[in-house]
């Protein structure tokens, strides 16, 4: 019961987190919001037991699975040296670094500790990020590396994690090639396992609808269940379940799942997801602040018997791996920038060839740690030397990096365009031209077929040509000169706002007849749930 009450506790804190953000009248990130509300918990006492490997497979895969769905597939390859660059290579050159310069600097942790340590820092967090800079801060196609990145190197973390963990409690002897093409291994078998995994549920998922009418509830159930199987599948078969879900929910979207279901399923279904990913993200800050009192009380204590280093020596050193882990950064995506034009089948330059320095610096300080860090370092084994110094360097890495990004970023983006919208207003209002002028001939073809049929249907003539003209003729207004498509547009949303109007007046005059005891509880659902449809559609928000 205990457990329940605290459960309920976080899910309203996480909820007031997004009220509070709102309400305040300096811009506070939500993240930090979060973490504030989560110490102001810790202090009252409040307490969640921290269980790694249960917070992996809870929180970790659906919010991943999320994040796939929405990264566009095109842009991931178009970006995929990119992305390699900083999710493998980077990934690779900081544990290497860092692991042998904590060494040095830990005498009681034993190198596979400490790249065990590193590997956990290397994973960076968009979804923090996106919660500090706000959206639309960060140009486009620098966001869509720093998200790829984000969701591949949570990946090649935790895989290293695992291997520098069996070296260190002696499960596993180093062998650099064995390890290599292990790693290759179990990060290819993670994305084919998320794919394969996920076209077959999809076929059998339409099965399922078909034998259930389409029924909304089922069918995003079933969906929810999709990256917690997709990761565990993957683990039982020793590869990535991470990559499984990146890959799963990125697959989802081509397999046709969602985009062959009814309007009502996909409504619904994005709206579960929305609120899903809201309180999950929330979860994650919340419980990494309410995890702070513990680590630091445990930190205190063990320090008091251990001789070879003092408790001020261990803040020097976060503050050092700090800046190791900017300057890296900052190095490599300098050398990128620099680096010559690679083969891989492409003679274009890489993306970092244009970026200033100003846009060095901002996707250096973007690189914030979070809830992949803490879930990583809370699972190196309390039998390894020195575990409390490894978990109290990665909570601070994660603090430090969340504050000055908080800081730094605002400052480097300060003038910087929010999301130019006129390059895609263009191609929207482009391809509404060439979609309307499929959908003229289509009702054009059926107008022919209703005028045909006409003595058979009992449709009178006058009211086929009426509706067809006012029909066609909206759709032929988006086919006109490039003088024409404004005003087509001002007219679209001239009629989009009546038609709203419309369907506020029929919701009050419904309202209205149910408390005059007119209509029945049911009829009163129906139609009241038609016009909520009806309204998502007309307002441009399905």
């Amino acid at each position: 019961m205990e457990l329940f009450s605290i459960i309920l506790l976080l899910v309203l804190i996480v909820s007031l987190s997004g009220v509070v953000v709102k309400m305040l009248p300096i811009q506070i990130p939500l993240p930090l919001m979060q973490i504030l509300l989560g110490c102001i918990l810790a202090a009252f006492g409040v307490y969640v037991k921290f269980d790694p490997e249960l917070f992996l497979v809870l929180f970790i895969p659906p919010l991943l699975f999320a994040d796939g769905r929405k990264t566009s597939v095109k842009d991931f390859v178009y970006n995929f040296r990119e992305i390699v660059g900083l999710a493998l290579v980077l990934v690779v050159i900081s544990i290497i670094a860092l692991g042998y310069i904590l060494h040095w600097m830990l005498p009681n942790v034993q190198l596979a500790a400490a790249l065990a340590l590193a590997a956990v820092l290397s994973p960076t967090d968009a979804v923090a990020l996106s919660g500090i800079v706000g959206k639309g801060r960060i140009e486009k196609e620098k966001m869509e590396i720093i998200e790829g990145e984000a969701l591949m190197n949570d990946a090649s973390g935790l895989v290293s994690l695992k291997f520098a963990i069996a070296i260190a409690t002696g499960l596993l002897e180093f062998d650099l090639l064995q390890i290599s093409i292990s790693f290759f291994v179990v990060a290819v078998g993670g994305l084919a396992v998320g794919v394969l995994f996920t076209w077959l549920y999809a076929k059998v998922l339409r099965k399922i609808n078909q034998l259930t009418n389409n029924d909304p509830a089922i069918q995003i159930v079933l969906l929810f269940l999709l990256p917690f199987a997709a990761y565990i599948i993957a683990e039982e078969c020793h590869c990535s379940g991470i990559l499984a879900a990146v890959s799963a929910g990125m697959t989802v979207n081509h397999s046709g799942m969602m985009r062959n279901a009814p309007l009502t399923t996909r409504l619904q279904s994005d709206s579960a997801w929305s609120m899903l990913t809201f309180v999950f993200n929330g979860f994650v800050f919340v419980l990494l602040c309410i995890q702070l009192p513990s680590i630091l009380n445990n930190t205190f204590a063990e320090n008091q018997t251990d001789a070879s280093i003092e408790l001020w020596q261990l803040c020097l050193i976060v503050l050092f791996v700090f800046i190791v882990l900017m300057g890296t950064r900052f190095a490599w995506l300098w050398a990128m920038k620099h680096m010559p034009t690679m083969p891989f089948g492409t003679k274009r330059p890489l993306a970092f060839r244009a970026y200033t320095n100003r846009d060095l610096l901002i996707s250096t300080f973007a690189g914030v740690r979070g809830a992949i860090t803490l879930a990583g370092v809370l699972s190196i084994p309390m039998t390894i030397a020195g575990r409390y110094q490894l978990v109290f360097i990665a909570t601070g890495i994660i603090l430090i990096s969340l504050i000055v990004a908080v800081v730094i970023l605002p400052i480097l983006l300060r003038g910087s365009v929010i999301l130019d919208n006129s390059k895609q207003d263009n191609e929207i209002l482009t391809v509404k031209g060439q979609m309307a002028e499929e959908a003229i001939i289509s009702l054009e073809k059926m107008q022919n077929n209703l005028l045909q049929e006409t003595s058979e249907a009992g449709l009178d003539q006058e009211i086929i040509h009426e509706v067809g003209s006012r029909v066609i003729g909206s759709l032929r207004r988006r086919t006109g000169l490039k003088d024409l498509e404004q005003k087509a547009l001002e007219a679209e949303n001239l009629e989009r706002r009546m038609r709203l109007v419309a369907i506020g007046a029929e919701r009050t005059a419904l309202l209205q007849m149910k408390i005059r005891n007119e209509v029945s509880e049911e009829t009163f659902e129906h139609l009241n749930t038609d016009l909520d449809i009806y309204e998502k559609m007309i307002s441009g928000d399905v």
